[in-house]
């Protein structure tokens, strides 16, 4: 087989995308029509214009925009069932998705009926291509911990298949500090606990994330500052969720080549690969694998244990994760061996 065919075929476990942030265009335009105002989404061209970022808070603006286009509950279930659709055509197997409640909450729509409707598409998607998957619930820091500790609230009256909370949103202005109860409420209950950190804010805001009890941070990039920090992230053994093609898409690092995730790797540090928003940034997992081997130089067996990172640190359920763990190394050596 030809390398870039290897790197396609490879068995991948996303554990950071954002169900909004996977919506496919056509999509998007589905969306707006049912909107009762007018759209900025007139026609693919228009999305793809609209798609396109000054920095990270100018993405910020145009999430929110995309987010404000659901009207209904029930849309989440297409939604997430065409996320998983499109997460098969590079060989994913498992999925760790991310749901911003409040978002929708604040806009008067249901939470338990937007989960009941994400659970059916990630339903529909493990009948109809086998990959599992989980949800984590972004309490998005600009909203405060008040805020943070309501959502927990409606997690711990139905949480079916949420197993992880984060903190998104900007980093600018709203540090992770004040939500250590929130997340020392969220262990109580049972959830893991993973932190967006060091995206468009320095290392201090990493630290941060690791003393409110962060299990994984989710971009990390700003670590490659504080080699004090990248020790303690390797000792602790504390993984990064890159995400390469977004944060040269938001701005936070200026190319690929120039993404800190080389060095991460070969410093020693646990780290996977996602996309974070897929149809927002033009990318799939087979991209990213793809990039990291052209202009970083990561080896297929180097990807591969990227990719097994992901499954390793998962917060999938334990009797799955033993499973998949046997079906990764037995498809990567039937892969090496053709």
């Amino acid at each position: 087989m030809e390398k870039e065919e290897i790197i396609r075929a490879l068995p991948k476990v996303e554990q950071h995308i954002h169900i909004i942030g996977s919506i496919r265009p056509e999509t998007l335009l589905w969306l707006a029509e049912n909107l009762e105002y007018d759209s900025p989404f007139t026609d693919l061209e228009e999305v793809e214009r609209y798609f396109r970022y000054r920095n990270f808070d100018h993405f910020l603006e145009v999430y929110t925009t995309v987010n404000d286009h659901i009207s209904d509950e029930r849309q989440f279930e297409r939604i997430s069932y065409e996320m998983i659709e499109d997460e098969v055509k590079s060989n994913v197997w498992h999925v760790e998705c991310i749901f911003s409640a409040w978002d929708m909450i604040r806009r008067g729509l249901d939470y338990g009926e937007i989960l009941d409707a994400i659970n059916r598409g990630l339903r529909k998607g493990l009948r109809d291509f086998g990959v599992s998957s989980s949800i984590r619930i972004d309490l998005v820091r600009n909203y405060g911990p008040e805020i943070g500790l309501e959502v927990l609230k409606a997690i711990e009256e139905k949480c079916e298949n949420v197993v992880a909370i984060d903190l998104g949103g900007s980093e600018s202005g709203f540090p992770a500090s004040p939500y250590k109860e929130v997340y020392s409420r969220a262990k109580d209950l049972g959830l893991h606990r993973v932190v967006h950190a060091g995206e468009a804010a320095g290392p201090e805001s990493i630290w941060q994330a690791i003393k409110i009890g962060a299990e994984r941070i989710g971009h990390g990039v700003a670590a490659r500052e504080d080699s004090r920090l990248i020790e303690y992230l390797r000792d602790k053994g504390i993984p990064i969720e890159c995400c390469p093609t977004s944060n040269v898409r938001t701005g936070s690092v200026d190319s690929i080549k120039n993404h800190p995730i080389r060095d991460f790797y070969d410093r020693g540090l646990i780290m996977t690969v996602n996309t974070d928003d897929p149809s927002m940034f033009n990318t799939n997992m087979n991209h990213e694998y793809l990039e990291l081997n052209k202009h970083l130089g990561f080896s297929i067996s180097e990807l591969y244990q990227i990719s097994k990172n992901a499954l390793n640190t998962s917060f999938m359920e334990t009797k799955r994760q033993a499973n998949l763990i046997k079906e990764f190394d037995r498809e990567y050596q039937r892969l090496c061996t053709r």
